[in-house]
């Protein structure tokens, strides 16, 4: 199961959603593209309002706030959701 923690200046990414093989998960492929899409765009609006450290978990640390940056953040936020809706199974989300 994918675990999404999910605080005020930090999110954590950690585990695997188990839905299929590696390799062939279509929650997986979903979770990594909306966050790394996320990242990307949050990180060409402003490279230093966030720092990733890549692994298992993944963290995202926001270190500045600002409207765009939150909304990008809530709606990655949203977009997850929307999986754990639809895979209860395989995706979980705690907000802290």
């Amino acid at each position: 199961m994918i675990k999404v923690t999910v605080k005020r200046d930090e999110i954590i990414i950690s585990g695997h959603a188990l839905y299929d093989e590696y390799g062939k998960d279509i929650v997986c492929a979903a979770v990594s593209s909306t966050v790394i899409t996320t990242v990307n765009g949050i990180m060409k609006i402003s490279s230093n309002s966030i720092n990733v450290i890549e692994g298992n978990p993944l963290v995202i640390k926001i270190l500045e706030h600002s409207e765009i940056i939150d909304k990008l953040i809530c709606n990655m936020i949203d977009l997850l959701t929307e999986l754990q809706e639809e895979y209860k199974d395989n995706i979980n989300i705690r907000r802290c």
